[in-house]
């Protein structure tokens, strides 16, 4: 059950369409790997087989979880570099602790949001706190990657926390749907989330039989990832379930449902990824922890991180959990 939830019937509502509005095609859809990152804890690749030209000006994302833990066994990561985009970490369910050598830090919990610019560069660490690695639980979050534009690649590196009470709600249409917008903007309503790259992030739950139909900015990309459940998208109703991503094409609005049911006994509803940005058109290089224009700049960032120029991990600092002790 997502952390931020409301009574859609007090919300405002998205405006239906327009008569000169168009219906966004679906292009693909794709199934997300899954695999193991930090520490070992497991994500889906959501974007893994997708051309990097239909997810411009995103780069990467995984879906951490859903996992239930048992004690002992929550993951994270360890210290590591970052350059030239920005990291977005999102936690639906279950509570992650962050802390980087900016000074940026604080746990991430409830539905909040971890907006961190790595700009010019910078070093940080996700860990599950103490008492969640005590006593496992729920852990269920997004991290994605969102590029910055050359002019933007060595701005200075920035924290914001967005609690799950800041982002933006509103109901579709029917008032089967609850939105959370993270950041952008979606039928006049924005989110809470600066960033130096215009994107649109929401978090969509559409109840059974339900269906979501919103607005979405022509000059954006619009992807729809399934978080859990099972539903369909397009105006073709073209089916989609959990860990797929759906690439759309060009028009006003895009549309999301949900089976009336649902496959899954622990869910009544579909739980969607809304993600759209105008595209950097601009070459992409990337190497782990970098991404950068060149390969020479690639080479620069791996100088200046082993050079130390990144900063320092703090006195005092988090480091990896792994059954009540640090790594």
């Amino acid at each position: 059950m997502p952390a931020v939830t409301a009574d859609t019937v007090t919300l405002p509502r998205v405006a239906p369409a327009g008569p000169a509005e168009s219906e966004r095609p679906v292009r693909s859809v794709t199934t997300g790997p899954r695999g193991y990152e930090g520490e070992g804890f497991p994500v889906v690749r959501a974007f893994a087989g997708v051309s990097s030209a239909a997810l411009d000006p995103f780069v990467h994302m995984d879906q951490m979880g859903e996992v239930d833990y048992q004690p002992g066994e929550p993951r994270g990561t360890d210290w590591h570099p970052h350059r030239g985009f920005e990291t977005v970490t999102y936690m639906i369910d279950g509570k992650f602790a962050h802390q980087d050598s900016h000074g940026g830090g604080g746990l991430i919990a409830d539905g909040a949001t971890q907006w961190m610019t790595a700009g010019s560069g910078i070093l940080h660490i996700e860990t599950p706190p103490a008492e969640l690695v005590d006593s496992g639980g729920l852990f269920h979050g997004v991290q994605l990657w969102v590029n910055l534009p050359k002019k933007d690649k060595f701005v200075p590196p920035r924290y914001q926390a967005i609690e799950g009470g800041d982002a933006a709600l509103v109901a579709s249409e029917d008032g089967g749907a609850l939105v959370r917008i993270i950041a952008g903007e979606i039928g006049g309503h924005r989110g809470p989330g600066v960033t130096h790259t215009p994107v649109t992030l929401a978090h969509a739950t559409i109840e059974s039989g339900a269906r979501l139909n919103i607005p979405w900015r022509r000059d954006f990309n619009a992807l729809v990832y399934v978080l859990s459940g099972a539903g369909y998208v397009g105006p073709d109703a073209h089916p989609i379930g959990a860990g797929q991503l759906a690439v759309l094409g060009p028009g006003d609005r895009l549309t999301v449902g949900a089976h009336r049911v649902q496959d899954s006994s622990r869910t009544s509803a579909i739980d969607v990824l809304l993600l759209g940005g105008r595209p950097i058109r601009e070459p992409v290089f990337h190497y782990g922890p970098f991404v950068m224009n060149t390969r020479v700049e690639l080479l620069e960032a791996l100088q200046d991180y082993q050079a130390g120029k990144f900063g320092s991990i703090p006195p005092n600092a988090l480091m990896p959990r792994r059954g009540g002790g640090t790594l």
